[in-house]
């Protein structure tokens, strides 16, 4: 009987112990890790970002958590710098444990993460940008098919890009694009990141008199070549298509008048074609906390996509019912996701299925004053046609006037 007694209190000690590690672990929080650029040059895309990822994790945990458990994002800043992230990824893995790892913004913070979680065989959850399968072409294309429809037709072209990643491959899509095309490129040169005077660049570009201008830059520089077109007074009929940063609302506060008639990309506008199911509320909680976070007030440019980039991590969780990478990844290329954004799907690739890039032209701006950047008949919709809300001016030269 002291035997049996004995063999009973053992394996109710056991099943105690697997009960109170069951519930401990249940406890432990679902950690998502990623670098993101909270200071430099990056920093107001970056923290706009973040404070939508936030929103999206108190969201969740509201709710009560995935898999029963909290959810818990840890972050580091990258301080817009590419030479941070091996380091970070590094120490996200191997140190904080991180049971799933994210990117940040910018492709710039993208490619040397990408070694690591090779080495480490992680699922790295990086297409935060509608540009498709093909975003070489995809920030450029919508910028020349507007300026190809010019009577007549422009025959002359003048490349200028950051010497970046990002640049780099957009760059790239202008020339495969001046080829079809049949454009003849007069100017293509890059220029350092640490370049702080771009009238220079812009005088040459002018010498070339292009009659379309293509620009790829990250934000001080975009900051920069804005000025300098206006203060060399530049003429050519289409200018602009890859200017990182004329979508922050504190940027266009800075530039007011200088951005009329250039057109650029974007991503997110809210206007009644693009009011998808939740995309409204998220944008009137992220207002409500911007001010006291120091981020873009607006949140328009990339906070909806960071939000959605979550969702989609979320579904997958939830369809897997599993922290498995290789079945998180399998889960998100194979299904349809429903988002804040719309409906988002992956190719093989990782990047998002197809585009949906906006082409937008600043338009009659006559200030530096919020009110009117909240007015988006500021910045029409060129293109694409089912989200349209205004047709282009051109020149350049006439339509800043």
């Amino acid at each position: 009987m002291p035997e049996r007694k004995t063999s009973w209190a053992v394996a109710l000690a056991v099943l105690t112990c697997i009960a109170i590690s069951d519930a401990a672990r249940a406890a432990e929080p679902i950690t998502i890790g990623f670098g993101m650029a909270l200071t430099g040059g990056l920093a107001a895309i970056g923290k706009s970002a973040l404070l939508a990822m936030q929103i999206w994790q108190d969201d969740v945990n509201a709710k009560g958590g995935l898999l029963g458990r909290p959810v818990k994002l840890i972050f580091y800043d990258d301080q817009s710098s590419p030479a941070t992230i091996p380091a970070l990824y590094t120490k996200l893995i191997d140190v904080d444990k991180a049971d799933i790892t994210v990117s940040g913004y910018a492709t710039n913070m993208v490619a040397p993460a990408m070694p690591i979680m090779i080495q480490h065989n992680r699922l790295f959850y990086f297409s935060m940008l509608p540009t498709g399968p093909d975003p070489a072409h995809a920030f450029c294309e919508p910028f020349f098919e507007i300026a190809m429809t010019g009577d007549p037709k422009p025959k002359t072209l003048a490349i200028v890009a950051a010497d970046a990643e990002y640049p780099h491959t957009a760059s790239a899509g202008a020339r495969d694009l001046a080829k079809k095309y049949g454009l003849n490129i007069v100017y293509d040169r890059s220029y350092p990141p640490q370049t702080t005077d771009y009238t220079p660049i812009v005088r040459a570009v002018q010498a070339a008199n292009p009659e379309i201008v293509f620009v790829a830059s990250y934000p001080p520089d975009s900051v920069g070549m804005v000025r300098a077109a206006n203060e060399v007074g530049l003429k050519t009929r289409y200018f602009g298509g890859g200017m990182v940063g004329l979508q922050i609302l504190s940027i266009k506060q800075q530039l007011g008048p200088l951005l009329n008639g250039i057109l650029d990309y974007d991503w997110f506008l809210p206007t009644e074609k693009m009011q998808f199911p939740g995309v409204m509320e998220f944008l009137k909680t992220y207002q409500a906390k911007a001010a006291a976070e120091g981020v873009d007030p607006l949140g328009w440019y990339l906070p909806p996509f960071a939000y959605a980039n979550m969702q989609v991590l979320q579904q997958a969780i939830e369809g897997t019912k599993d922290l498995d990478q290789d079945k998180l990844a399998d889960f998100i290329h194979g299904h349809t996701f429903k988002t804040i954004v719309g409906d988002i799907s992956y190719g093989q690739d990782g990047e998002s299925s197809k585009p949906r890039v906006l082409e937008v032209q600043f338009q009659n701006i006559t200030g530096t004053g919020i009110d009117q950047f909240k007015d988006i008949k500021t910045e029409a919709i060129i293109s694409p046609p089912e989200y349209k809300t205004g047709a282009v001016l051109a020149p350049y030269s006439e339509a800043k006037k």
